[in-house]
């Protein structure tokens, strides 16, 4: 298999292992495990500062891209966020948090993938890529494949009412788990604000 190909196989599997968040999220299971190829040893690189610079970066280009505001970074929303990566690594369930319906309630998008393996970039990159399968329809009728997990993530970061993002990286041995949390939280059914 070419590099190239190994790596879009790598990205499209990663994908869709990743489970939409905000208001429909009790309504995924658990995916399987999968592990990619990898197209080198190298780890990727990692810190607080380069996940907070890479998750504003990326998520207000694709905001910018469909005409949405910028977000501005929470420092809670991380922290809840980082507790949240925290219990995942150490469970290695792979779910969206229960959490109260109504105020408190933060929009959540989740991704997981082989430690080390991926930047930051290449993580929101997999959110973003769900662009291509999002119909202009409300909440949860919005994706071309009938199956609304498949544009979920992308649709919570360019809600235009979410302003604030909060992101957090925890790892066990095997895995990356990332967490990012949006206020006011986005994927409300019934309505299409993307």
């Amino acid at each position: 298999m070419a590099r190239s190909d190994a790596r879009e196989l790598g990205l499209l599997i990663a994908a869709a292992v990743a489970i939409a968040g905000g208001v429909l999220a009790g309504c995924a299971a658990e995916p399987p495990r999968v592990v990619e190829r990898r197209t080198n040893d190298a780890p990727a690189a990692r810190g607080a500062g380069l996940l907070r610079q890479a998750m504003l970066n990326d998520q207000n280009a694709a905001r910018a891209a469909a005409g949405a505001s910028p977000l501005i970074w929470n420092d809670m929303l991380a922290v809840d966020a980082l507790s949240y990566a925290r219990t995942l690594a150490r469970t290695g369930r792979f779910q969206h948090a229960e959490q109260p319906q109504g105020i408190g309630r933060e929009g959540e998008n989740l991704w997981t993938g082989t430690r080390g393996a991926y930047a930051y970039d290449e993580m929101v990159g997999h959110w973003v890529a769900e662009k291509k399968d999002v119909v202009d329809l409300p909440v949860p009728a919005s994706s071309r494949t009938g199956r609304f997990g498949d544009v979920g993530h992308y649709t919570q970061i360019v809600w235009r009412a979410t302003t604030e993002v909060g992101c957090a990286m925890a790892s066990n041995a095997t895995d990356d788990y990332l967490v990012c949390r949006y206020s006011p939280p986005g994927n409300i059914a019934g309505l299409r604000d993307f």
